[in-house]
């Protein structure tokens, strides 16, 4: 079954050992998404065999479902993202009520900008099973990068209700202050954010992103306390800089755009654009603003 990851909602990718390719794996290999700023984006190779060894399984029992999604995890490993929505769309073949296998198809088709698509996959995992956070979460993305923010801000509000830690409700509070923000709700975003105590903590270093935007946006914190250093651009062996840059650059800069600093949001989405890392939400939602708020 599908863990509740809402903290991040990549956190597989930190187990992969390379950096995003900007060159193919293989020769004519075809890219595995064009940004909306038209930058094409690779697969890594398959070092490990990882893939290989999960296909080789799954072609001894083709039918077996959990051996499918054994094969879309080692694929999400080396982020061949349109490899694993073909695989979950397999899945379901065999097993059409499956909650999970929606949650994981629509969120590897928001990270392929396939932002309908995943919106109706995870309208369907809500439908099959409603206590499901990660259904929430990962619905409330799609909203908000169709720019839907008031649908998003409702499907976070549930992610928030169901949070069973901390750090969930910290990561789904982002989210939520965001699209109320972006729906022209203040009041209700001001509401959301002061939920969020000062005695609220968290020792996991990801959701301590989240936590230091909120701080951010409640104002206890500056704009230089909380941005992490610019990560170089070497397509390094080491995603994490960029995870932790892109994080909090997109809500910071986000910020700035709903209290009217265009340029300013601006100058931090295209400083997220010049990275590799095109699976984080902080990516995608910087990648989709760019390319509607020239």
């Amino acid at each position: 079954m599908r863990k509740t990851i809402a903290c991040a909602g990549f956190l597989l990718l930190l187990a992969s050992t390379a950096s995003a390719q900007i060159a193919p794996p293989v020769p004519g290999a075809q890219p595995e998404v064009v940004t909306l700023r038209g930058v094409k984006f690779y697969s890594l190779p398959d070092a490990k065999g990882t893939v290989a060894a999960a296909q080789k399984a799954l072609d001894a029992d083709p039918k077996n479902v959990d051996l499918l999604q054994k094969l879309e995890q080692a694929q999400v490993g080396v982020w061949q993202y349109r490899e694993a929505v073909a695989t979950c769309t397999r899945a379901l073949a065999l097993a059409p009520n499956n909650a999970d296998l929606y949650i994981e198809r629509g969120h590897r088709d928001l990270a392929l900008r396939r932002f309908t698509q995943a919106r109706a996959d995870l309208d369907r995992a809500v439908q099959l099973d409603a206590t499901k956070l990660d259904a929430y979460y990962h619905l409330g993305l799609a909203h908000y990068f169709l720019g839907e923010f008031s649908e998003a801000a409702d499907a976070f509000q549930h992610a928030v209700d169901k949070a069973p830690t901390v750090e969930s409700r910290i990561n789904s509070t982002n989210w939520l202050y965001a699209s109320l923000r972006r729906a022209g709700k203040t009041d209700e975003a001001a509401q959301a954010l002061a939920k969020v105590t000062p005695d609220v903590t968290t020792a996991d270093s990801h959701s301590q992103f989240y936590l230091n935007l909120l701080r951010f946006f409640q104002r206890s914190k500056n704009e230089n306390e909380v941005v992490p250093p610019e990560p170089p651009r070497d397509n390094a062996v080491d995603p994490e800089p960029e995870l932790r840059f892109d994080t909090v650059a997109y809500g910071v800069g986000n910020w700035f755009l709903y209290n009217g600093n265009k340029a300013k949001a601006l100058e931090y989405f295209d400083k997220i654009a010049k990275g590799h890392v095109w699976v984080t939400w902080g990516f995608v939602g910087a990648d989709v603003d760019s390319a509607t708020r020239r």
